[in-house]
């Protein structure tokens, strides 16, 4: 049997190397608010951990006011299978941002294995491989420096290969994953050019406080790193009441404040609205950013979802 302890610090330190051997500058991967209600987006580990099938759609726009400013489709689904140390999953994403669409589509496979004799606290692994898709149509948009534009519209399809870790109990969770690892490209607004795909790195924890019998406090973090850009950490808060409100506020560093609600409209449907507020100079120039998200889970007769809150 693997120790517990031991486990957790090497996985740690897996997670420390992977966020910090890099030099940091500019992200290129969709952000998401509700990341937490969306943890397969970030983490490949996670599918099947839902106990159930469970898909979810979201749709976010970003700094609403703004021309060409980011806009992003989602769409994952994942299971356990009838081994259930084995999860399936898919992701599609659709990112427009300016003259260019990204389009990510990508299977998920994770293997879960018990850390200690009890069984509640398992490991998953996750790997993840798929398409990426780089549309870019120069007439759309306007740009600061049109003579450096190049005339030809690009159509580009890279392989994407990627993996993760999930270390996790019924009370809280911690995970690392690296989305890509290999080399893509990709639409750069701020140099309204081609740019090479740079690593991404996730961390993402979270636990879950019991108030009392209807009330569940659930903290959470989702730490960015990409090699070439500033870290971005996103924090936040969220409650449940009842098992079917949920209130939240988040925040993401130097960058926006969020509010968030959901809302369990039965017992396979749930939705969830967040609004970003920016609280940079880039504030002036848009009235927020929208995330609107559908959660869908098929439970089976007699099968309760697991009331960890993630």
């Amino acid at each position: 049997m693997i120790q517990k302890s031991s486990l957790i610090k090497g996985l740690a330190l897996i997670v420390i190397t992977m966020l910090f051997s890099v030099e940091i500058k500019a992200q290129q991967d969709p952000q998401y608010t509700q990341y937490m209600y969306n943890t397969m987006s970030v983490n490949a580990a996670y599918a099947g951990q839902r106990d159930v099938l469970s898909a979810t759609a979201l749709y976010r726009t970003q700094w609403v006011g703004l021309d060409g400013a980011p806009k992003t489709l989602s769409f994952g689904i994942h299971s356990p299978l009838r081994n259930e140390r084995i999860g399936l999953g898919l992701n599609i994403v659709s990112d427009q941002l300016g003259p260019s669409e990204e389009t990510s589509i990508d299977a998920n496979l994770s293997y879960t294995i018990p850390v200690n004799e009890l069984k509640d606290l398992e490991l998953s692994f996750g790997l993840k491989g798929g398409l990426h898709i780089l549309d870019l149509d120069w007439s759309k948009g306007r740009f600061q420096n049109p003579d450096r534009l190049f005339n030809n519209n690009v159509n580009l399809i890279s392989p994407t290969l990627g993996a993760a870790m999930y270390l996790h109990s019924d009370r809280w969770y911690l995970g690392g994953s690296i989305p890509n690892i290999i080399t893509t490209e990709h639409y750069d607004d701020f140099q309204e050019s081609i740019a090479t795909e740079r690593l991404h790195y996730f961390l993402i924890g979270g636990y879950v406080f019991d108030l009392n019998a209807n009330t569940k406090l659930k903290p959470a973090f989702l730490v960015k790193g990409v090699s070439g850009a500033p870290l971005i950490a996103d924090v936040s808060l969220n409650a449940l009441f009842n098992e079917k409100l949920t209130l939240g506020l988040a925040y993401r560093w130097d960058d926006s404040v969020s509010g968030l609600i959901g809302f369990q409209m039965s017992d396979v449907l749930r939705i969830g609205y967040a609004y970003d507020l920016t609280t940079t100079g880039l504030n002036n120039y848009n009235s927020g950013s929208h995330e609107i998200m559908l959660t869908f889970e098929l439970r089976s007769a007699g099968k309760l979802l697991s009331p960890r809150f993630f």
